[in-house]
Order: structure tokens, then C-alpha cells, then sequence
């Protein structure tokens, strides 16, 4: 099994390479100098806010715990699922375990990692709907309402089961928090009875649940005012509406590609084919998504680094007998 993600990978960087060389290097790299360096740091700067966002959205379904844990757990958890070569789950489980480090019990950072993972997938499905609606406003007629709504039912059933899972799959809950445990620490969460009980006290606070939903939903939104940001400054003078829709389709395919790692290739491509039905030259998608990537590792590696240092801070501390 561990071969099918290794292969995906390969094939996601041969479709990439494909791409450029179709495309032509030159008129690439030409597109990403037009977005520029000015481009490019509004793009991380208007990332980290999401992120800041996205810390506060994990946050409102949690109580007594200082926002920047959730902070600092979703830069890991977004450093790890968007730059280490594994799965999405690897980044759940390096972020739900930054939040424990940083004094959370590990029931209550492995059940609240679960539904802020609910409350995200479930507000991907309201950003996905607001731009299938903006589509039939810009035309009823196109060719990309299929595809958007095909990833809108694949989103609405990944959706569902991830809230049957909650309900009825605890064994497998159970074997994510062993996860997140195992190898750091000596106390695993204690049986899916006491993780059941952190998710019911969760769920309990429909205040939490709304804001937490609310906020993903708007972070989803900043995320199409990067790219429109980054268009403008190449020149580019999409309309929001536009961008929104593009987004959306992106990440509804992002969605049914989540088995390769990174979404390598799959990010890629649907730029390119989703951005020639709205007059966005090939090399520019390619420049945006390009843009992306580089934008990841920017934040990312740092990130990485810094999480590596407490780690080892740690280990080393329990080795020579001191309190972690």
C-alpha cells in the first residue's frame, strides 16, 4: 500500500514536467516573474492570516486553551500535508500532536482535531456551492458545471462519512490517536470511550461549532483573494467572482485527487484546464500554482524547523531527567 502514494507522486511530477515542457519553460518562467516578488509576498502574508484564521476557527471549539496552540498547531499541520512526501492524515497527526506538546490533553487534541476537521470539509461544501451558484450566474451553459458538481457530491460524501466515522468508527479514532502517540509519549488516548466522551463535550457547545464553521467558511473565501491579488499584480485583471469559481474548482478536484501526495500534478493540471475556459493563459495557471507551491515551503519549512527544534528540546530533556 505504502507503494500506491510513492507511484502517485511519480506520476504527479511527470504530469508537471509534462506541462512545462507542452507549455515552453521560457513563457513559464516569463508568467512568474510578471507575479514578481511584490506578488508573491502578498500572497504569504495573506496566507498566514488565513492560517491565524483557520488557528482561531480550531480554537472556538475548544475552551480554557490559549489561541496560539491552535495557531501554532495549524502551521504544523498545514506544513506537514503540504511539504513532507505523506497522506493528509500525516499532517493531522503532526498537528494534533504540536497542540499536545504545547499543554493540551491528547483526548482533547486528537477530538478536537477531528471536528475541526468536520467543520473545514463541511464549509468546503458551502465555498464549493457558492461558487457552483456564481458559475450559473456567469453562465448556465458551461462546460465546468459538470466537474464542479461531481466534486461538490464527492465532498458531500467524503462529508458524511467523515461524520459516520464520528459517530459509529471509534476503533479507527482510537487507532489515530495511537498514532499521534506512539513513539512520544507514554500515555496513548485511554480507549475510544474517553475519546468518545472529548467528542461529546465538543459537540455539546453549538456556539463553538457555528463559529468554527463560520470562520473555516471565510478562510476558504481568502483563499480566491490570493490568487486574485497575485493575478492583478501580473497584470491579470480577473473579477473576483471569477477567481472564487476557479478556486472552487480546484479544490473540489484537489479533493478527489487526495490520495496523491500534495496533490502533486492534479494542482497542476486543473489550473490549466479550469483557468483556458476562463481566458487565464496556460503559463500563468502553471505561474499561480507554481506560486503556491513556493509559497508552502516559504511558510512551511520554517515551520518544520521550528516544530523539529521542541521535539528535540524535549527528547533531550527526558533523557537527561528533566520535566519536558
Amino acid at each position: 500500500m505504502k507503494a500506491i502514494p510513492i507511484l502517485a507522486a511519480i506520476l504527479g511530477c511527470f504530469v508537471v514536467a509534462v506541462l512545462v515542457v507542452d507549455i515552453g519553460p521560457k513563457p513559464v518562467a516569463q508568467a512568474v516573474a510578471t507575479i514578481g516578488w511584490l506578488g508573491f509576498s502578498a500572497v504569504c502574508l495573506i496566507h498566514l492570516v488565513m492560517i491565524v484564521g483557520m488557528g482561531f476557527a480550531w480554537r472556538a471549539v475548544m475552551t480554557a486553551t490559549p489561541s496560539w496552540v491552535f495557531v501554532w498547531g495549524r502551521l504544523v499541520r498545514d506544513a506537514g500535508s503540504e511539504i513532507l512526501p505523506f497522506s493528509q492524515f500525516g499532517g493531522l497527526v503532526l498537528g494534533a500532536r504540536a497542540v499536545t506538546l504545547a499543554g493540551l490533553p491528547t483526548p482533547a487534541a486528537v477530538a478536537s482535531t477531528i471536528v475541526d476537521v468536520t467543520l473545514e470539509f463541511v464549509s468546503k461544501l458551502a465555498y464549493l456551492l457558492l461558487g457552483l451558484l456564481w458559475l450559473v450566474h456567469l453562465s448556465s451553459q458551461s462546460p465546468l458545471l459538470l466537474p464542479l458538481s461531481i466534486s461538490l457530491a464527492v465532498s458531500a460524501a467524503a462529508a458524511t462519512a467523515l461524520v459516520a466515522v464520528q459517530r459509529r468508527g471509534f476503533g479507527l479514532l482510537e487507532r489515530f490517536g495511537s498514532a499521534l502517540a506512539r513513539g512520544w509519549t507514554d500515555q496513548l488516548v485511554a480507549g475510544a470511550a474517553v475519546l468518545r466522551d472529548a467528542l461529546a463535550q465538543i459537540y455539546r457547545r453549538k456556539s463553538g461549532l457555528w463559529a468554527g464553521f463560520l470562520v473555516h467558511l471565510g478562510c476558504w473565501i481568502a483563499s480566491s483573494i490570493e490568487v486574485w491579488a497575485a493575478l492583478h499584480l501580473a497584470g491579470a485583471a480577473f473579477d473576483f467572482g471569477t477567481v472564487l469559481v476557479i478556486e472552487s474548482l480546484l479544490y473540489g478536484i484537489r479533493t478527489i485527487g487526495f490520495a496523491i501526495p500534495n496533490a502533486v500534478g492534479v494542482q497542476e493540471a486543473a489550473y490549466v484546464f479550469i483557468g483556458a475556459g476562463f481566458g487565464l493563459t496556460p503559463e500563468l495557471a502553471l505561474a499561480v500554482s507554481f506560486m503556491k507551491r513556493a509559497r508552502d515551503l516559504a511558510i512551511g519549512l520554517p515551520t518544520l524547523a521550528l516544530w523539529q527544534a521542541v521535539e528535540s528540546r524535549r527528547l533531550w530533556r527526558r533523557r537527561l531527567g528533566m520535566r519536558p
